[in-house]
């Protein structure tokens, strides 16, 4: 087992210390983030690479990332090599980055493999972390707004709150006031909550949301101009605000929606928390949003959309006490100042007071220490402060953490400071005692800066083509299919009703028949407390040859699908079957439709009866896999708490014994013959001492270079000086020896407690005849 295997004892290895001379590695446990962590220094300090340190360090263990990237470098996360290949790099370097160095593009790319590989190796890494790196978690760049990464949808974003979140009052009109900030934002109107703008979108959310209905921005539009109520307080609607002007409000955020560039904000994956954070086989997922592209308004727009929901995400979780992820914010300077309030700011506190008791942990970094609410971060409970430009500057994170921390010596931290050189931070930690200085160490990823746009289409391609792929899959029914066009509309008998959808603005519309399926399905289950109803739309292709439906042929449709009821000129109408005409056969339809919906629909629950845990009625497969893991890893830290105890006297013991050993031993001496076993002594101590909570270097081996220097020379002879160095070096391997002890037991508990050895059973719960309702038919012509 590799001596310094930092990931088998839950700690994040994060940089190099000097203790009495020595370079040690500096170690920091995980589950200390969950009390959130602040990164601050100026441009060149080195915050960006100790901030792809901690989220390397997450993605080694397991712990997923929700990256917001408003500059573009923490996209360097994907750029892991772990051959140190030349020809890993050469794609990636700038031409005149090489031209400044005297070099050939080739040669550059040959400097920086080398480069890394001695970088990794002195600061205590092997190569082969960079492979564990790549497998331990999978990564993604999204690009709202843009197709150059993986794109995400927001239309799922105005969804209706879960229950936890609707019951909580404050936090509700907190989640609808940042988010109708962030639309005004977006059409540059005043985000004033007292302004008529604010008050009446806070209305319509509210009202929608109340009733546990959706809302998307084509709804929000028409709502603007028609909302679903008549007055506003105690004023009539007309009085409060006139529907000319209610027009003009809707027009403006109609503009931003009807350009054509809005599009990429609408097509993409779902906006949602538990698919970000997980794959469908448990796997941790580290998702970037890279927004360097967006203008300020429209980044605004989407941090509070995100932060919102990751807020009520949080808020249907369970408690848990293990770190089971993270939020990480690149450059925080803009959405949490002292003394304005924009969109983000409100769920940014939101999260930073409660995210810890949901396993959440938060790390922010700014180089602009001015400008941050710093009593909204005295939640945060680690600070990593690295080189500042000014005075003013030093001042204020000072001030900043001793709001957050009580009893730091401001003159020793502002002396540090001040002295500080590149990649050196000082860390304060309220989990430890004391401050350390120390050097981040070599990042496993290829720090290249800010990724452009075409940079980060060659890192997602072969996501973005497997996505497109499924999606040519998933549309190719039925394109090939020749039925004879009725240039006018066929004339039903029937009285079924019609819909629309129209998806462009043509001269000619050529108009595609389908049957539309609809009803509501109700599941109880009294002993698992289920009671629920779901809403089901389905189409179905029609052919004018077709003699009957096959209800397994089924295409879901989305249920906040919105139809118009008036055809458009121009329509063109193929042929429909001769059922559809027939009102005794759409009776006969309904009828075995509503035979095979109580055939055939059950709602899906999962449980594991080793855990005796199984999924609540609103929870997904994703939320139930996260919450097993919650337990499992809240099972691995009781069983760390365990082995601490058992193993602290017996580390405390040789510690000692080590300490009253160097105090025997001549000082200069020692300094000749046994700098090497005090390398390895340090070393193995930092790790131990972090993993049983004592900070990087035991108390008892903290004091033996002062207790050195008075030593009197009472070891005269050369032989009684090799005696007591061989009983350092006995005990040094025994340290050794329950170091590996240790990782070997820590290993065997996280191998035991894996989500992978537990089957996830999947049951069902199959509705009553008397429980399927409002079955309807109707016809749907959908533009081809």
């Amino acid at each position: 087992m590799n001596k310094f295997d930092y990931e088998s004892l839950k700690l994040f290895y994060i940089g190099k210390q000097k203790v009495e001379g020595q370079t040690i590695p500096l170690v920091y446990q995980n589950k200390d983030l969950l009390t959130h962590a602040a990164i601050i220094g100026m441009t060149g300090s080195g915050k960006t690479g100790l901030g792809i340190t901690l989220l390397e360090e997450a993605a080694i263990d397991n712990i997923p990332s929700i990256i917001i990237d408003p500059k573009g470098d923490m996209t360097n996360l994907l750029l892991t090599f772990p051959n140190l290949e030349t020809s890993d790099f050469e794609p990636w370097i700038e031409e005149q980055e090489a031209i400044n160095s005297g070099k050939t593009i080739q040669e550059f790319a040959q400097s920086r493999a080398e480069l890394w590989k001695k970088g990794l190796e002195q600061d205590f890494q092997e190569v082969s972390r960079i492979e564990k790196l790549k497998n331990s978690a999978d990564f993604t760049i999204y690009t709202p707004g843009s197709d150059a990464g993986v794109q995400i949808s927001i239309l799922s974003s105005f969804k209706a709150p879960s229950k936890e979140v609707l019951e909580d009052n404050e936090l509700l009109v907190s989640l609808i006031n940042s988010t109708v900030s962030s639309i005004l934002a977006l059409i540059e109107e005043k985000a004033d909550s007292n302004s008529k703008e604010s008050i009446l979108l806070s209305s319509i959310f509210l009202n929608l949301f109340k009733e546990q209905k959706d809302l998307t921005l084509e709804e929000l539009i028409n709502l603007i101009v028609t909302p679903p109520f008549s007055k506003i307080g105690v004023f009539d609607l007309e009085t409060f605000f006139s529907q000319s002007d209610r027009l003009k409000l809707a027009l403006k955020l109609n503009g931003i929606i009807a350009n054509p560039a809005f599009s990429t904000w609408i097509e993409g994956e779902t906006l949602e928390i538990s698919k970000l954070l997980y794959d469908e086989n448990g796997k941790a997922k580290v998702s970037i949003f890279s927004i360097a592209h967006l203008n300020d308004n429209q980044r605004m727009f989407f941090v509070t959309i995100l932060l919102n929901q990751m807020v009520a995400w949080m808020r249907r979780q369970e408690g848990t006490t293990s770190l089971k992820a993270l939020l990480y914010m690149d450059e925080i300077f803009g959405y949490f100042p002292p003394s304005s309030n924009p969109p983000s700011k409100q769920p940014m506190l939101t999260l930073l007071k409660q995210a810890r008791s949901f396993g959440i942990g938060i790390v922010l970094s700014t180089q602009n220490p001015v400008d941050i609410d710093y009593k909204g971060l005295a939640n945060i409970g680690t600070w990593f402060l690295g080189r500042l430009q000014t005075k003013q500057d030093i001042d204020r994170v000072i001030d900043g953490l001793s709001s957050a921390s009580e009893g730091i010596n401001k003159a020793q931290i502002s002396n540090l400071l001040s002295n500080l050189e590149k990649r050196n931070f000082i860390l304060n930690n309220i989990n430890n005692d004391g401050i350390k200085v120390f050097e981040t160490r070599w990042a496993l990823s290829y720090l290249k800066g800010p990724i452009p746009k075409e940079g980060i289409k060659r890192l997602m391609s072969e996501k973005k083509s497997a996505k497109n792929l499924q999606k040519s899959v998933s549309t190719q029914d039925n394109t090939n299919i020749n039925i004879t066009k009725s240039i006018s509309k066929p004339i039903l008998t029937s009285n079924i009703n019609e819909l629309y959808i129209y998806n462009s603005q043509n001269s000619n519309y050529y108009l595609q028949p389908y049957l539309l399926c609809s009803g509501s399905i109700r599941f109880v289950n009294t002993s698992k407390a289920i009671d629920v109803e779901e809403s089901i739309k389905y189409k179905f292709y029609l052919d004018e040859n077709m003699k009957e439906i096959n209800f397994d042929e089924k295409e879901e449709l989305l249920l906040e699908t919105k139809f118009e009821i008036k055809e458009k000129a121009n329509s063109n109408y193929y042929e429909v079957p001769n059922f559809i005409k027939n009102e005794k056969d759409l009776k006969q339809i309904e009828k075995d439709f509503t035979d095979y919906l109580y055939r055939n629909s059950k709602l899906s629950l999962y449980k594991i009866d080793s855990l005796k845990l199984s999924s609540k009625q609103d929870e997904t497969l994703q939320d139930f896999r996260i919450r097993v893991q919650d337990r499992l890893n809240e099972k691995v830290d009781l069983e760390l708490e365990k082995i601490k105890a058992k193993y602290q006297k017996e580390n405390d013991s040789l510690d000692l014994k080590l300490s009253k050993l160097y105090e025997r031993l001549d000082k200069e001496k020692r300094e000749a013959n046994a700098s090497t076993t005090d390398t390895i002594l340090n070393i193995g101590t930092s790790i131990l001492g972090a993993f049983f909570g004592k900070g990087t270097v035991s108390s008892n081996l903290g004091k033996v270079a002062s207790g050195a220097k008075g030593a009197n020379k009472i070891l005269k002879e050369r032989g009684d000086v090799k005696v007591v160095e061989n009983e350092i070096a006995f005990l040094i391997e025994q340290k050794n020896s329950l170091q590996t002890t240790l990782e070997n037991e820590v290993s065997k508990i996280k191998e035991q407690n894996s989500i992978s050895n537990l089957q996830i059973e999947e049951i069902f719960i199959n509705p009553k005849r008397s429980d399927i309702f409002n079955v309807k038919l109707e016809l749907l012509w959908q533009e081809q």
